[in-house]
This record gives C-alpha cells, structure tokens and sequence, in this order.
C-alpha cells in the first residue's frame, strides 16, 4: 500500500536532496559530462560571495518583512469574522480568500501594471488625491521594490492565514466567551487576555507554516521583477535560478555553484524549522504545567 507513495517521494523529493548535495560538491556547468570534484570548494567560495550575501539578506528582509505583517492583519480579521461583527461575513472571507487560489503569475502580470509609473491605476490615484507629485516608480526602484513586492505577497497570502485564525478560534470555547461577558471582559481586553492564551500553540504552528512559505516567493518575483532592478529584489531562490540556468552577464552556467546555495539555503531552513518546532514543544509543556 505504501510503495506507490514511497515510489513517488524517492523520484520527487529524497532523489533531488542526494542529487543536489552531490553537485553541490562537483564543478559542474549542467552542460558537460564532466564533473570537477571540488568538495566543500563551492561552499568556503559562497561564504566569499557578496552576491550570495546580498540575495540571502533580502530574503531575510522579506521573510520579516512579510510574516508578521501577514500575521497581525489576519488575525484582527479573523477575530472580527469570527465574532460576526460584520453583517455578510462569508462574503468578506470569500473576497479575502479569492487572491489564494488566484495563478501566481496572474497576479504579477496584474500587478505589474497596477503599479506602472506610465499608466498605472495605483499611480493615478495617489495623483488624483495630491499625496504625490509625481509617479512613483514601485517596481523599478531598489528603495521601493521590495517593500511593493512584500505588499502583493501580503494581500495575495493574507487568506490562507486567515483561514488558519479561524480554525484555531473554533477551538475557543463558547463557555469561555460566556464567562468573560459576565465578567464584563469585551473588545481588546477580551481578545488579549481570554482569546490570545488559548490560541497561542497554534500561532506557532502558523508562524512556521508562514515562515517557510514566505521563503519559497520564486514565481511571485520572478513574474514581477525577475529579481530587478539591479539585483534588487533577488532573493536567495532568484539567486540559484540565475546561477545555474540564466546567467545575464553571458557567463557559463554554474550549476554545482547553485546546487551549493541551494544546499546552504536548505539547512537554513532546517534550522528555523527545528528552532521553531522547539519553541512550540517547550510551550505545549509550560502550557500542560500550568494546567496541572
């Protein structure tokens, strides 16, 4: 019963790994049949490699940048829906919703032209208004890049982590709302000291799910800035592309270089993952001590 499922992990996941982690330590364009072992040589030139730095800090920049922001907005949302302050609810999760299921692609292109400084809407209505004098250049300036990039990922994944809240508010009691209303605990008091204690093992479920994910923002960049203007919004998955299928410079690929950073970026990853499955171990503890 198992054997299809391992079969298709060994060719799509556990062979890729191997894979990776010996180029990683060959000389290799991807174009010859001759491997050049270097052993960790690809690694100890990554830790010299400025480039390297650059891409690996911007998606750390992106990675906080985008998580809390992300977190903070959806939860507010999410606690407002749940208690159905608002008349039609579902209709206000679908339309958050809907940008999650939308191609990634699609909403580059989109947004691509939504923030054209030439034609853009978004553009033309800053003018309309009088808060700019002039058009501003989102995607082709390195101190506007990124912050614009950050602000589609937001609006694009701001459902999925809605959804998330909503399912960790359902595992709120009703009997504890009853009791905090005859405790006249409403609004934010309610929210931080009743709602937010029973919910946080899951924030740090949806911190990690966030986290990782805000890492993996290939398609999203590439479809809107393909790491521009001047490697200014190339992170580190940009990076490894680049390095290994698309040169700009004309340079020959270098696909044992990318495999090496894509190694590194993996264990980084790794780290956070094992980082933050401590944290929430360490909580659900403190959290059955206090019970107890």
């Amino acid at each position: 019963m198992m054997l299809p499922g391992l079969v298709l992990a060994g060719m799509f996941v556990f062979y890729p790994i191997f894979a990776a982690m010996f180029y990683a330590m060959h000389d290799w364009s991807g174009f010859t049949a001759q491997k050049i072992f270097v052993g960790f040589g690809n690694f100890l030139d990554l830790f010299l490699d400025p480039i390297f730095w650059n891409a690996f800090g911007r998606s750390i920049v992106f990675l906080v940048g985008t998580v809390p922001l992300q977190m903070a907005i959806s939860l507010v949302l999410a606690m407002v829906l749940n208690m159905q302050l608002l008349k039609l609810s579902t209709f206000f999760r679908t339309m958050i919703f809907l940008p999650v299921v939308t191609p990634v692609a699609v909403i580059g292109i989109v947004w691509t032209f939504l923030l054209s400084p030439f034609n853009g809407p978004v553009n033309g209505l800053l003018l309309n208004l009088g808060l700019v004098s002039q058009p501003i250049d989102f995607l082709g300036s390195t101190q506007t890049v990124m912050p614009s990039v950050i602000g589609v990922y937001v609006w694009k994944w701001l459902g999925i982590t809605l959804i998330y809240w909503l399912a960790a508010l359902q595992t709120v009691p009703d009997e504890v709302y009853d009791a905090a209303r005859l405790d006249n605990c409403k609004g934010h008091r309610l929210a931080f000291y009743v709602v937010l204690p029973i919910i946080k093992p899951f924030a740090l479920a949806i911190l990690l799910i966030s986290s990782v994910a805000a890492l993996n923002v290939f398609p999203l960049i590439m479809s809107m800035t393909n790491g521009g203007p001047f490697f200014g919004s190339e992170v580190m998955e940009i990076f490894i592309y680049r390095t290994a299928f698309a040169a700009d410079d004309g340079s020959i690929p270098q696909l044992g270089y990318a495999a090496a950073a894509g190694v590194l970026f993996g264990a980084v990853l790794l780290g956070l993952t094992a980082l933050q499955a401590l944290a929430a171990r360490r909580t659900r503890m403190a959290t059955a001590g206090t019970k107890a």
